[in-house]
């Protein structure tokens, strides 16, 4: 399998230091540059921009899957299997989490097993974090 490319992904939030404190403090992103308008992190090994707009209000959207009404958008990272339980213990611990879908186990025993949880940031953005017991499943049908 060829290396992938980090992905770019710059997001709005409403305010800025409130962000910082999150990425920075709560997922434990390291930071990059910063402005007073925006910064940026190593979000997982890709690059995630937060920018300020002080209108910013998102609005929430979900589809159902697997019954589970599922924040549409969202963005967030496959983790290693190993890691996956870490990761949410940490956010668990945190208090700073409200999980809008609690960690889970999805696809038990199938192709595509996997592990997933979601919640929102400060400004309203969706994060889903998961886990695939057999990376090489990412997109089994």
């Amino acid at each position: 399998m060829k290396k992938k490319s980090p992905f770019h992904l710059a997001i709005p939030v409403d305010n800025l230091p409130n962000a910082i404190h999150f990425y920075e403090n709560v997922l434990g992103c390291v930071p990059g540059r910063k402005s007073d308008h925006w910064a940026d992190y190593d979000f997982f090994g890709h690059q995630l921009v937060v920018h300020v707009d002080p209108t910013y209000n998102s609005k929430k959207h979900y589809n159902e899957v697997d019954g589970k009404p599922i924040p549409v958008p969202h963005f967030g990272v496959v983790l290693p299997w190993n890691d996956f339980d870490l990761f949410a213990n940490k956010l668990e611990e945190s208090k700073e989490i409200v999980f809008t879908i609690s960690p889970y186990l999805r696809f038990e025993g199938l192709p595509g097993e996997q592990k997933t949880l979601f919640f929102y940031d400060p400004a309203g953005n969706a994060l889903e974090f998961k886990s695939f017991k057999n990376i090489d499943q990412l997109f089994a049908t």
